[in-house]
């Protein structure tokens, strides 16, 4: 292993786990190369990686995590969407081992992802009315559940979660800092119940990741991801707080295509190496 290896895998878990192109398929790439394991364990690895992501967001909005319980609306919101996110996303996690295995390249996914976003930028660009955006406080149950439902397809390989979620809220009218913030605090309870779900299903491929990082390199390259992850939710959350939402939605939608179009090109690459692993 090289010494740097654990921080580039934080680097890429920090980043993109707050950008729609999927950090669970960007950590599943690196730790394929550097560390030369399946494909399967690296998707694994990915999920654990999340820790980190978790610490940054739980860092960031602090506050907002302090008064969940005496915000009845946060409250409220954070229950439906983990519990459909859950009622989601548990079975295709269970199933994403299989999916990994067979034809399944997970740059689609970002692709469809990506042309969708460009498509609602162009629609509200050319359209003549102007949107009113929503705000969160004007959110209803309805609204919730859908994004509780996209959050929980991301539990498939190649969907990036942030992704799903403020694409979804930016497609149902709400304002892009809204999108942003309230997408990245649904994140903290789905992303632990990710991390626990991958703490017993998959401990005997996080331990196979780990004993090549060694338990130092682990907590390096979490300690990378808490880091940079903070970073750029700073940054992300002042773009959307002054960008238009056309805009945003073109820069997300490049940025989703490009990652895919990367995958899908080196992906039979990966499917020959996990072939020899396995």
């Amino acid at each position: 292993m090289n010494a740097l290896d654990p921080v580039v895998i934080g680097v890429v878990q920090g980043f993109s786990e707050w950008l729609p192109i999927s950090s669970k398929t960007q950590v599943l790439l690196v730790s394929t190369l550097l560390l030369n394991v399946s494909v399967a364990t690296a998707y694994a690895f990915g999920l654990f990686m999340e820790i980190g992501s978790i610490g940054s967001a739980a860092t960031y909005f602090w506050r907002d995590v302090l008064r969940v319980f005496r915000d009845r609306k946060l409250l409220t919101y954070l229950v439906v969407v983990t519990a459909v996110t859950g009622f989601v996303g548990v079975p295709l996690f269970l199933l994403s081992e299989k999916a990994l295995s067979d034809a399944y390249n997970v740059g689609y996914p970002m692709l469809a992802l990506g042309l969708i976003l460009i498509g609602d930028g162009i629609y509200i660009m050319i359209s003549r009315e102007k949107r009113r955006e929503k705000t969160f406080r004007e959110m209803n149950l309805r609204d919730m559940i859908i994004i509780g439902a996209m959050q929980g397809l991301a539990a498939l390989p190649g969907v990036s979660r942030s992704g799903m979620t403020v694409s979804t809220m930016l497609l149902l009218g709400y304002s892009p800092e809204d999108a942003f913030r309230y997408s990245y605090l649904a994140y903290i309870p789905a992303a632990l119940g990710a991390f626990g779900a991958t703490l017993v299903f998959t401990r005997h491929q996080i331990g196979s990741v780990a004993s090549q990082l060694t338990p130092e390199g682990v907590v390096l390259a979490v300690l990378t991801a808490f880091v940079t992850g903070l970073l750029v939710i700073g940054a992300l959350l002042k773009v959307a707080k002054r960008t238009k939402v056309y805009v945003i939605d073109f820069v997300l939608g490049a940025l989703a295509i490009a990652g895919s179009l990367i995958i899908i090109a080196n992906y039979s690459n990966l499917a020959a190496a996990n072939a020899t692993l396995s």
